[in-house]
């Protein structure tokens, strides 16, 4: 079937994007879902640093490649458990759930699932996507900036209609990973501090999470000033500069920047016991200066935590429950809904590090 998608065929090219142009929008063919797969009709998706990490060179991967990994969309056809008309979250990272991986409860990614988003491929090994009779690369097991897409069924995780596109879209990815992180490593106690350095829509929605905890103080720490004002609307207890924040120590404290200065802010404002979780994607090369005396000395520690330690199937059920007693207000890390012909501009302003969550609204 012919699609409609935003495809990047050069990598690193230089900014503005919205000038030289990464993404083309296209039309493409998408092959129908083979045993296990599921065609989506997409309704919704989040630009996510992780979309701009591969525009700008910093995570290489295989291209031309149909970009976009955070996506919410409605089951059209395939031969799995879901039926048609059932609303799914898209997953970046698989779960084959029978490697010794997927045995860890969410702390180590998949294997199979890394292996094959390397490759750019879906989990078989196989690529659903064509432009002018040549492969397109597939993104994370998702390609989401798109009309429709085709993915594993382990890649998507029911959701219930009543579930708006946009929150659905958030879970899985913003939310996984900000708020997983504040689940399954912080989990924070009554009378605690959690500091989140970056206030991205990562950032943001371990923010989130960590105020829908009871007799949790929540600290949010940026470089951006508005983001700080934002992070004030959503109900933050204080917000500090990165200079302004040296006083600060906290039992739990999120990286969610992805950039080896935030980290090294982050374990500086870690008190002593406590738990420095970065879940921040920088550079391959990038290099932290620490000392690791008050690691030993004071019991702290630091812990990675990718896709928030979570295993989807069984978190986005707990977010979704979280979103319906009001406790989860998702919709609020939306900065601004654009179109897909809009894609570079998009990139642009999260490098600008101006956007939390900027959402394609698809018709």
């Amino acid at each position: 079937m012919k699609i409609r998608g935003a495809v990047l065929d050069r990598i690193g090219l230089p900014r503005p994007y919205v000038q030289s142009g990464p993404l083309t929008v296209s039309d493409l063919d998408l092959a129908a879902p083979g045993p296990g797969e599921l065609l989506v009709r997409i309704e919704a998706a989040g630009l996510c640093h992780s979309d701009l990490s591969v525009v700008d060179g910093n995570r290489v991967r295989p291209v031309p490649m149909l970009l976009g990994h955070e996506a919410a969309g409605i089951v059209e056809a395939g031969d799995t458990d879901l039926p048609v008309g059932q609303r799914v979250v898209m997953t970046f990272l698989p779960r084959c759930g029978s490697c010794p991986a997927c045995a860890t409860d969410g702390l180590t990614p998949c294997a199979p699932g890394s292996a094959a988003n390397g490759a750019g491929t879906l989990m078989d090994g196989g690529i659903r996507l064509t432009r002018d009779g040549e492969p397109v690369f597939h993104h994370l097991g998702v390609s989401g900036f798109a009309t429709y897409a085709v993915v594993d069924r382990r890649s998507v995780v029911p959701v219930p209609a009543d579930v708006p596109p946009v929150v659905a879209s958030l879970l899985g990815c913003a939310v996984l990973t900000g708020g997983g992180a504040v689940l399954n490593v912080g989990k924070p106690q009554p009378g605690q501090t959690v500091v989140v350095v970056g206030l991205g829509g990562v950032g943001m929605a371990a923010t989130l999470t960590a105020l829908a905890h009871d007799d949790v103080r929540v600290i949010g720490v940026d470089q951006v000033t508005d983001k700080l004002d934002r992070a004030r609307a959503l109900g933050v207890h204080e917000t500090y500069t990165p200079e302004q924040a040296a006083d600060v120590k906290a039992t739990v404290v999120i990286e969610a920047a992805g950039h080896p200065a935030a980290l090294e802010t982050a374990i500086g404002l870690t008190g002593p016991g406590g738990r420095t979780i970065t879940v921040g994607l920088p550079r391959p090369d990038a290099r932290i200066s620490v000392s690791p005396l008050g690691f030993v000395a004071e019991g702290r520690s630091l812990i990675g935590s990718y896709l928030g330690s979570a295993v989807p199937a069984r978190d986005i059920p707990r977010f979704v429950e979280l979103w319906r007693a009001g406790r989860l207000p998702v919709e609020q890390l939306v900065s601004s809904t654009i179109s897909l012909d809009d894609i570079n501009a998009g990139m642009d302003a999260l490098a600008d590090g101006t956007a939390v969550r900027q959402i394609i609204a698809f018709d």
